[in-house]
């Protein structure tokens, strides 16, 4: 079954070898309308760069952004992040992140900007756990679903992005299982783009939702063990940040039910405090439950991606569709060699094609150029076939 990954955005030749980063993270905050820079409208954005935590803290914008945001910010950089951009969307109000037209009309600027940064691998949105819940009723989605639903898509269309969610605070275990059936259920949306956190952080008297300390879990165990990182899953990690204890303390039983349904706990360990206990994705899909085998398969497209930009201007001949696939396989030769595919040697469980079986008059007279690579990431014992569609 094919992933259908379809890269059409390749408008110049740039021979570079631009390096894949697995690390670096965006978060979307918003900026409320009384905090609104001069002549802002609804829709607007702040964009900040940062390298660490001083320089937010310093920023004179800092102020615009909402606390969510803030609070997540500082504990993405205590548990190991090194690098983000902080998105500050203007709203007028929480309807803007709540209802589903508003929400689409006024993240559609970020997400646009969000698609022009292809090195952007994380994305966190931390005021959607802040919501006030709507219902206790489980059958009742999460306040923040359809900016959720917008995300998953944003993340599926550049394929080789990821988005770490929370749970509302007071949603209970069985609306939190529910709202992931309800995600899953979704008609166009790839849930293996998405994972999602569970119960909040107490640092003293204040919770805290746990997304963005999260971010920066995964954040250091890519850095930690670059350039591969995404073989790693990011769990069993301790968390930092003077977190003290959980919000809701969960058992075994606890954790491993939440496991099952797709959510992963944060646990608290004699010894080692809080700690990151799971790895899954929101998918219920086999090949893609766990948050390492969505992540490697995404990090060997985006290089493989890379690598081919200059097919596309190139004439279409068998020779041609010869050097890709030969290009394509010494590329997955170095990645098995670094771990993360599956496989006694180099090429014994992964398979390339770009041959005219795929490229038929059709596609050559479309300016495109077809290939497909059928690998089995180390995490998973299902073998994933991605077919990529370059061209401009």
């Amino acid at each position: 079954m094919s992933t259908g990954i379809a890269i059409r955005h390749v408008q110049h030749v740039d021979h570079e070898d631009r390096e894949v980063r697995s690390d670096l993270t965006a978060f979307v905050g918003v900026v409320t309308r009384s905090r609104w820079p001069r002549r802002a409208r609804a829709g607007d954005f702040i964009e900040l760069p940062l390298s660490d935590l001083d320089a937010f803290v310093a920023h004179p914008a800092r102020p615009f952004f909402d606390a969510a945001t803030r609070l997540a910010v500082r504990a993405f950089f205590a548990n190991g992040g090194r690098s983000c951009t902080l998105f500050g969307v203007c709203i007028e109000s929480s309807d803007d992140l709540v209802r589903a037209d508003r929400v689409r009309r006024v993240l559609r600027p970020t997400l646009a900007r969000l698609t022009d940064d292809e090195d952007l691998s994380l994305l966190v949105m931390p005021p959607l756990a802040y919501l006030p819940l709507e219902s206790r009723d489980p059958a009742v989605p999460a306040p923040g679903h359809h900016a959720v639903r917008l995300l998953l898509q944003h993340c599926q269309a550049m394929t080789s992005r990821f988005l770490i969610l929370d749970a509302p605070r007071d949603m209970g275990d069985e609306g939190i299982t529910a709202w992931v059936e309800a995600l899953r259920a979704e008609p166009d949306v790839d849930p293996s783009y998405g994972a999602i956190y569970h119960p909040w952080l107490r640092r003293g008297d204040r919770a805290v939702a746990p997304a963005g300390a999260v971010a920066g879990v995964y954040a250091r165990a890519d850095a930690d063990n670059a350039p591969y990182g995404v073989r790693v899953a990011p769990a069993n990690l301790p968390l930092r940040g003077g977190f003290t204890h959980l919000d809701a303390p969960l058992s075994w039983n606890d954790a491993r039910a939440m496991v099952e349904v797709g959510v992963n706990p944060i646990m608290e360990q004699a010894g080692r405090g809080l700690v990151v206990w799971g790895a899954r994705t929101l998918s219920s899909d086999p090949r893609w439950q766990h948050v390492a085998s969505r992540r490697i398969v995404s990090f060997v497209t985006e290089r493989v991606r890379r690598d081919a930009e200059w097919v596309v201007f190139e004439h279409q001949r068998p020779e041609l569709w010869e050097t890709v696939a030969r290009m394509v396989r010494s590329r997955l030769d170095g990645f098995w060699s670094a771990g993360l595919l599956t496989g006694q040697s180099a090429g014994s469980e992964y398979l390339v094609q770009c041959d005219e079986e795929l490229n038929p008059p059709a596609v050559q007279e479309a300016g495109q150029v077809h290939f497909r690579v059928m690998l089995r990431p180390i995490s998973t014992t299902e073998f994933i076939e991605v077919e990529l569609q370059l061209g401009a």
